[in-house]
Formats: structure tokens, sequence, C-alpha cells
């Protein structure tokens, strides 16, 4: 009998809710590419950290208080009284880190495999999008722990508006909600991060996920699967999206958690990169930090920014670096989508790119030298030069033929060993004593970790010849 209720319920909410008909669509029926890689993780794993995100944020904000004399008090509170507090913080701020981290990985996916060239111009658009709002969010929280380094680094980043001809010290001013960095600046921003962006960041996901589904998914080989249907109609290179590619995202899961877990509970500062600390000293307006640097995935802006003698040109190089992603689809006149049958011009520009973007990124970490800001204007002049220049050498390079079907991969069984190797040798056993007793515990153990991260390498190499 209560089976038949619960059957009733259920037929009644799906006669009014289209819950079958999604699933399907975005889930059991949509096809995606069967030869996806290592590359195609991280589109997931975007999904999983911006979830954390939000559900550590909303039990920070249970105990945080967005006042300039109490913020600090109450991120120490939370730390040291409220339980399981430090877990909730060191979640929150290694999430933060690793959101950027997995964000850069899939835009660096789209750049070696073509996926913002037709038709997926709006999922590029889209996702450059949740960028510059993730971008935004970020700095918005980044003041909300009213640290030494929030403060100042706030300071610096909000004083740059004031460059702008005509608006800029009324656009500062309104950001600022004063004249300096104050009680009603940390409430505005405490606002934009918890409320405003979060709302953004939800609708900018969804319309990401929407335009990918409607156009499908991009692959490896840069083929279109849907060229090719069998007599039901579905893509003959292409696989329901669950089971295969939950069941197999479920292993990505799996080794970025280990790694998540191992920053958390061992090294949550991670030397000052993702928790400065200068940040574990209460704001002093009064008292400037020897160095204010943002924190790491705002340093290959900051590093143009400083580049460039002039304070609004560089406020206008710094933005340039952001809006020239934007073109990207445009600026690409390749006739193939995959670094697999590029020629050797683009692999060679996109190799000096990523160079370029890691040597802003460390050359925004320091403090400003001669020597430095001539190597920030080098790695600048290469950044700018990879896109303005892309609409030449995608014309001139040679490419190789596109097969007609897409490559095959090694299925997930065919991995599971690997992967299982590869756990046991990033761990090991380290014996300890406890009550008179030797107890062996198991341990992350670096040369492994490195010797993964070489073979991981090797294998990344050979995934883009």
């Amino acid at each position: 009998m209560k089976s038949k209720h619960l059957n009733n319920c259920g037929n009644w909410f799906l006669d009014r809710f289209p819950m079958s008909k999604l699933w399907n669509e975005h889930m059991a029926q949509y096809y995606a590419p069967k030869n996806f890689n290592f590359w195609y993780f991280f589109g997931s794993l975007a999904l999983l950290v911006l979830v954390n995100q939000f559900i550590t944020g909303i039990l920070l904000t249970m105990n945080y208080k967005p006042d300039a004399g109490l913020a600090f008090d109450s991120v120490e509170y939370i730390m040291r009284e409220v339980p399981w507090g430090w877990l909730v913080r060191y979640m929150h701020s290694t999430g933060a880190s690793a959101f950027f981290i997995v964000v850069y990985l899939h835009m660096f996916r789209g750049l070696i495999y073509g996926s913002y060239k037709q038709p997926r111009e709006l999922i590029w658009i889209f996702g450059m999008l949740i960028f510059l709002a993730l971008m935004a969010e970020a700095f918005m929280g980044y003041l909300l722990p009213w640290g030494q380094m929030s403060y100042w680094g706030a300071q610096v980043i909000i004083s740059l508006f004031s460059a702008i001809p005509i608006i800029g010290d009324d656009l500062s001013l309104w950001v600022r909600g004063d004249y300096v960095i104050s009680d009603a600046t940390l409430n505005r921003f405490f606002a934009f991060h918890v409320i405003a962006i979060p709302l953004i960041l939800i609708m900018l996901v969804f319309l990401h996920i929407i335009a990918l589904h409607e156009v499908g998914s991009n692959n490896p080989d840069g083929i279109e699967i849907k060229d090719s249907k069998d007599p039901w109609g579905h893509p003959v290179d292409g696989i329901p999206f669950h089971p295969y590619y939950t069941v197999k995202d479920i292993v990505g899961v799996a080794v970025f958690l280990f790694f998540f877990a191992t920053v958390i509970f061992y090294m949550p500062e991670l030397g000052g990169y993702f928790l400065e600390h200068a940040n574990f000293i209460p704001a002093d307006p009064l008292a400037t930090p020897e160095h204010i640097a943002p924190v790491w995935y705002f340093t290959p802006f900051y590093a143009i920014l400083r580049a460039i003698p002039d304070k609004f040109a560089g406020v206008i190089a710094m933005g340039g670096a952001i809006v020239v992603l934007f073109l990207l689809p445009w600026l690409d006149r390749s006739p193939v989508r995959s670094i697999r049958y590029r020629g050797g011009i683009y692999k060679k520009a996109l190799f000096l790119f990523v160079i370029s973007f890691l040597g802003l990124g460390y050359l925004g970490m320091q403090a400003p030298t001669a020597n430095a800001t001539i190597m920030a204007r080098v790695c600048t002049a290469i950044y700018f030069a990879f896109f303005l220049l892309m609409p030449i050498y995608t014309r001139w390079e040679k490419t190789k033929p596109l097969p007609k079907r897409v490559t095959e991969q090694p299925t997930i069984e065919e991995r599971i060993p690997a992967i299982k190797d590869a756990f046991a040798a990033m761990t090991h056993e380290v014996p300890t004593q406890e009550h008179g007793e030797t107890v062996m515990h198991t341990r992350p153990n670096p040369s492994g970790i490195a010797d993964a991260g070489k073979s991981l390498a090797k294998k990344l190499k050979g995934s883009l010849d």
C-alpha cells in the first residue's frame, strides 16, 4: 500500500515537472564522444569545487562577522572554537585555489583541442564570463578575513580604478563605499561575495552546460561525432554520458580528493601561496607590508599591470589580457581544431604562451626590480603576440589530414591497474610510537608523488602529439 502511494506521488510530481526529460536529455541520452581523455576531467571537477565553495561558504557565514572591528577575530573564532571550523575554513581557502587550478587547466584543454571553435563559440563566451565572475568572487572574498595582505591588496587593486579618465575617482569611491578601505567596504564586499556574484555564477554555469549540450562536446580529435550516426540516430563514436562518464568522473574525483585532502591536512597554507603569512596578522591601515602582491591566481595579470610604466596603460593592458580571451574563437583561422592535427607553428606558439603565463605568474609574486620588469615586459609581449598574431600563423601552418572517425582510447577497466599502482607509489607506511607501541600509518610519499608527476607529464605530452 505504501509503495502504491509513493508511486502515485512520484507520478503526480513527474506529470508536473519534466525531471525524466531533463535526466534523459542531459545525462542518460546525451551522447558524448567515446575518446575523452585525462583533460576532460576538469569540467566536472570545476563543478565539484564550486559546490564545495557554496557549502563551506554557507557554513562560514554562520559565524563570520562582516565588521571591520570583528572580522579578523571571527575568523580566529571559527578556527579555534567552532567544532570543525578549522576544516571548513581550510576547505574553503584551499578550494579557492583549487578552483582556479582546475579552471586554468580546463581553459588550457580548450586551447589544445580547439573547444572554442565553431559551433562552440557561445560555450567559450559563457566559460569566459564564468572566469570573470570567478575572479570578482575571489577578489571580494579575499578582503573578508581582514588580514594585512587582504587589506592592502584591496587598497592597491581598488586604486587602479582611479586611473580611468573622468569617472575613475568616482568609480573607486563607489567600489570602496568610503574614501579608504573601511567597514563600508567590508560590508559591500561581503554582500557581493555571499549573494550577488554566486547567483551570477549559478546562472552562467547553467547557461554554459545548456549551450554545451545543445551543440555537443568536442573531443581530442576535434571531429564532430554527429556527422556519423547509426540507424537509430545515435552517433557511432558516442556513448551515453551516464553511466559511462559519470563512473569515469568518479575516478577523477577520487584522484583530485587525494591531493585536495593532502593539502588541507598537511599544508593548508602551501608555503604562503594559498594563505599568505601576512594574512594571519590583523589589518593595520598604518603599517604597510614590505611587499604587496595579490594571491597567486591573480599574479599573471598583476605582472602585466606592473610591466607597463603608465598606470592607465597598465590597467588597459591588464584588462586587455582578459578581453582578448573572449575573441579567441574569431582569432583562430585554422581549419582543424585539435592540436594533434595542427602544424608545428601553433604548438611552438602555445608552448611559448604557457611559459610566458607561468613566468608572469611568478614575476607577479616577486618584488619589482629592474630585471624583473624587463622579463615581465618580454612575457607580456609573448602573451599578447600569441593571440594577436593568431590570424596569421594559423593560416600559414600546414595541418595534418583529419581521420573520418575518432581514435580509440583505453577503457577504464584497462586503466584501473595503472591507477592502483600510481596510488601505491604515492604513499608509504611510516612507523610511529603510540602508547609505547609501534603503529604503522600511511603517509604521502614525496618521491613517489614526484615520480607520478613526471610519468603524468610524459603521458600528457604524448596526448598532444
